[in-house]
């Protein structure tokens, strides 16, 4: 298949088809274009092109379209359709995509949209779902899935399994559970085609079964998933009965949302935004960063003054500030970043102690190395050995206490409930640069003798 490739060209011939209402041509233009390529093109047309375009497509490429278009172009979109409409696609839906989309919409509209579902039995698996946390497990599961009861013959067992599959798009796994829905295990389809027609569930079943609490987080399902590659887990109440299932691509969302929000913060911006925001809604997520970040630089130049004698009788170290900042801040960033990935992938062993001393002693080594060459290259352009053995002693020492903030900050939040990936970005920057100089210019005051 070869990839598709949305050009300018082709999304003008997609608006003049539109402009001409030319149904039948821009039907068949769509007919091979994956629902994900549609919701591109959709992206990029005005909302009345956006609208139409969407009523035209036959109703289950509708509905799969829905599901990967903007946020914001879907809730446009949704606004221009009736509420019989709207129901008329999300009957085609899992119910996990069908409740986040009603999820967006009005709270007026949303019960009517409900009373016009045709398979009642969806609409009540989406009222369902309604009721859990969409920052849950029970919020990111959907309730399609096969499951036997253990008591059942492997031919009732078959039989029930042909039934449940028609609603169901891809089966992962087969799970089986007790007369009160309690999830006992799963089934082996090949346990299941090798074994007499007369043999019961529970003579067969395999027991063991990773699944997750329908109030745990999206984060923690999606590391158990990661860590035991899992295309599908079930999900429990709290009493232990099996009440939906999580697939592999709405885990692949999470993983990918988090990766933002992670890296988004790590850049110093606190709220989730995205570059077609307005600009009131960038400053207001970007402003609280450059605001410690101008504090950090009245600090940094608050300690500056405190040693102007310093700087005027030696201005050579003057020339070397800007170093010193840069090197604590990438260190602390080297460091923390680190951490951040170690505590996302609970891959950290050992004590917060041990972690300190191994991040201090490679911070040693590296510092050791950089102040080696660094002593030389000033006492050569300088001349002054003194005041070379001060700047070098001073990068080494900074970035130590750089490496030991940039490991520690991000474990004590994250022992706090705050997430770690804050710590990658400003706050760490800013409170190394300020660090440095301080301890930089201390150094230097008393290897110098003033």
């Amino acid at each position: 298949m070869i990839p598709f490739k949305l050009t300018d060209d082709y999304l003008a011939e997609i608006e003049q088809l539109i402009d001409s209402k030319q149904d039948v041509q821009l039907a068949a233009l769509l007919a091979e274009v994956h629902y994900a390529d549609v919701a591109d093109i959709i992206n990029e047309l005005d909302e009345d092109h956006a609208t139409y375009l969407i009523k035209l497509l036959d109703s289950e490429k509708t509905s799969e379209t829905l599901t990967e278009l903007d946020v914001d172009v879907r809730e446009a979109i949704l606004a221009n359709l009736s509420a019989k409409e709207i129901a008329g696609e999300l009957d085609e839906l899992d119910t996990d995509d069908a409740a986040d989309i009603i999820g967006e919409l009005p709270k007026a509209m949303v019960q009517e949209v409900i009373s016009e579902l045709e398979d009642r039995e969806h609409a009540k698996d989406i009222v369902d779902l309604l009721r859990y946390d969409e920052n849950s497990a029970g919020g990111l599961m959907a309730k399609e899935l096969v499951k036997v009861n253990e008591n059942w013959n492997v031919l009732t067992c078959v039989k029930e399994m042909r039934a449940q599959a028609e609603n169901v798009t891809r089966v992962h796994s087969i799970y089986v559970v007790d007369d009160e829905g309690k999830l006992k295990g799963r089934l082996s389809l090949k346990d299941l085609l090798t074994t007499s027609t007369k043999t019961h569930i529970s003579e067969v079943y395999i027991p063991k079964v990773d699944a997750v609490n329908v109030n745990e987080k999206p984060e923690e399902v999606a590391k158990i998933m990661s860590k035991y590659d899992l295309e599908a887990i079930p999900v429990i109440d709290e009493i232990g009965r099996l009440v939906g299932r999580i697939t592999i691509d709405d885990i692949v969302d999470v993983i990918r949302e988090e990766a933002e929000k992670d890296y988004q913060l790590a850049a110093g911006i606190s709220q989730d935004v995205e570059a077609d925001d307005s600009i009131w809604d960038l400053t207001r997520a970007r402003l609280p960063w450059l605001f410690l970040g101008l504090l950090g630089g009245v600090g940094a130049a608050a300690i500056m003054g405190g040693f102007e004698t310093l700087m005027s009788d030696y201005g050579v170290l003057f020339f070397f500030t800007p170093l010193i900042a840069a090197m604590a801040g990438n260190v602390g960033v080297q460091s923390s970043a680190i951490m951040v990935q170690g505590l996302a992938n609970d891959d950290l062993k050992g004590s917060i102690a041990g972690r300190l001393l191994k991040e201090m002693l490679l911070a040693l080594l590296n510092g050791a190395v950089l102040a080696t060459i660094l002593l030389f290259f000033t006492w050569i352009w300088k001349g002054s050995f003194l005041t070379s053995l001060a700047i070098s002693i001073s990068l080494i020492t900074v970035t130590v206490v750089a490496g030991i903030i940039g490991t520690f900050i991000p474990i004590f939040l994250h022992k706090r409930g705050i997430d770690p990936a804050i710590a990658t970005g400003p706050f760490i920057t800013t409170s190394n640069d300020i660090f440095g100089i301080l301890i930089y210019f201390s150094i230097a005051k008393v290897i110098l003798g003033i």
